[in-house]
């Protein structure tokens, strides 16, 4: 009995995250629409995600990971692998585009451990079905 009560919350839970990712998923084309030189677009988005992830908004950041990155990781997994609260201040400081698909942003993140500690962070982002992304390592 116990056997089956278990497959049956996992059933739900799975019915949950691919519900959840569906709508993720389609929300996130509604955080693009930016336009401009690829620099600019991809330190907006990048800070968009940043400030998402700063507020502990897993859903909205879990919408930058790029298209391919979303068919490995679901939002669960990704919620669960993410401290939410532990950042508190994100700037993007620069962007270079060193290919026509491929951005390195260069952030100064926050985060409290007893002091306040505020380091650099370098991350990838490519364009993908005409938008831009965050490739997760």
């Amino acid at each position: 009995m116990r056997s089956s009560l278990l497959k049956a919350a996992h059933r739900a839970l799975g019915v949950v995250a691919v519900g959840v990712f569906g709508v993720v998923a389609g929300c996130a084309g509604s955080l693009g629409g930016l336009s401009g030189p690829p620099e600019q677009v991809v330190a907006e988005r990048a800070q968009q995600r940043w400030d998402a992830l700063v507020a502990g908004d897993l859903e909205k950041a879990y919408g930058f990971l790029s298209p391919a990155t979303r068919q490995v990781v679901t939002l669960v997994g990704y919620a669960s692998s993410t401290r939410a609260g532990f950042w508190k201040k994100a700037k993007v400081e620069k962007v270079e585009c060193p290919a026509a698909d491929l951005c390195q942003v260069h952030l100064t993140v926050e985060y409290k451990r007893g002091a306040t500690i505020a380091t650099p962070l370098k991350e990838s982002w490519t364009r993908s079905q005409g938008e831009w992304w965050y490739v997760q390592k």
